[in-house]
This record gives structure tokens, C-alpha cells and sequence, in this order.
């Protein structure tokens, strides 16, 4: 967790310096951009915070030990389909509605049910039958 947490610490510190260099050079009178880099800034010391105390009470990860190998860790990522056309299907109905925001509702509601399907589709690519994986 050492990485996490000195990369949010680093954010942190990035995020305080141009919120304050932001108000200083708009003279506090726009209010929204200060804030928001000032609140964006609590809110990465607040994940390096939780990081570097959970960090304390678990043991070091392969992660942490420049010397360990990619075959240092343990367990399975998962399966990733390597042939799957839902993800290009899902890309396009997503278009399809974010152009119809823009354009019109009638393109949000043909969008919509190719979105759901395509969403479908990608989620349950493998699950057919009892012996499903």
C-alpha cells in the first residue's frame, strides 16, 4: 500500500498547490475552480489517510517489494474473453445515447434498449446451461 498512499499524498499536494495558486491569480472572485481543486485536494488526503492506515495493519504485498516477481502474486484475475463482440455493441448503444443527450430524446430512446441488451449480452456471454462456467 506504500505506492497508493504516497501517490494520493502526492495528489494531494498537487491538487493544494494549484487550488491556492488558482485563487491567488483570480483574486477569490471566481469561487467554483478554487473550491473545487481545494475539496478535490481533502479528498485525496483523505484516501492516502485510509490507505496509509490500512496499509500499517495488513502484511507487504508483493507490490511493495521492488525485488518481487510478476509470479509473486497469488491468485486468479479472472477470465477475460478474448474473442467478445458485446463490448464494441455496448460502445456503440452508449454512443448512441450520450449523441441522443445532444441531439434528441428520440435517439436516448432507441439507444436505451440496444444499451440494456448490449449490457446483457456482455454480462451473461458465458452463462448457458447447468454447466455454465
Amino acid at each position: 500500500m506504500k505506492v497508493e498512499y504516497k501517490m494520493f499524498g502526492i495528489l494531494f499536494i498537487f491538487a493544494m498547490v494549484v487550488g491556492l495558486i488558482y485563487g491567488t491569480f483570480t483574486h477569490w472572485q471566481e469561487p467554483v475552480g478554487a473550491t473545487a481543486l481545494l475539496l478535490t485536494s481533502g479528498l485525496c488526503l483523505m484516501i492516502a489517510f485510509f490507505l496509509w492506515v490500512t496499509g500499517r495493519k495488513i502484511d507487504l504485498r508483493p507490490d511493495d517489494n521492488p525485488d518481487a516477481l510478476i509470479s509473486d502474486v497469488e491468485g486468479d484475475f479472472g477470465f477475460f474473453s478474448p474473442h467478445s463482440w458485446w463490448p464494441l455493441f455496448l460502445g456503440l448503444s452508449g454512443a448512441i445515447v450520450f449523441l441522443g443527450l445532444a441531439v434528441g430524446w428520440w435517439m436516448v430512446i432507441i439507444g436505451l434498449p440496444l444499451l440494456a441488451l448490449s449490457a446483457i449480452g456482455w454480462v451473461f456471454e458465458y452463462f448457458r446451461g447447468d454447466e455454465a462456467i
